[in-house]
């Protein structure tokens, strides 16, 4: 399993109630991935999802999932679909043929 422990509202410094060393150190001893974000800022959230989503590929890679199963998480996707364009609401295409079920969209 890959957790990340995330520290939001890094914008607001003055008011800080955890330090970064302490997060650090609480994520290294409990085998966490630790980012500080704003989501204020935009600051470090894309590259929360990144950085997560780059240690699960390289796992894969590594063979350290089952992908046969269900229980790891992890559904491998049909390789003939791609997502193309932007991602957000309305935005996001594939290439994924139509099926003919006369399904509705």
């Amino acid at each position: 399993m890959t957790v990340m422990l995330i520290g939001n509202k890094s914008d607001l410094d003055p008011r800080r109630q955890v330090s970064t060393e302490e997060g650090e150190r609480f994520a290294k001893e409990n085998g966490l991935i630790f980012m500080e974000t704003s989501a204020k800022t935009a600051f470090n959230v894309e590259e929360a999802f990144l950085q997560t989503s780059s240690i699960i590929y390289n796992n894969i890679g590594k063979g350290l999932y089952d992908l046969s199963s269900d229980k790891c998480g992890i559904r491998v996707g049909n390789e003939s679909t791609t997502v193309t364009g932007q991602v957000g609401p309305g935005k996001l295409t594939t290439n994924k043929p139509k099926e003919s079920s006369g399904g509705c969209c």
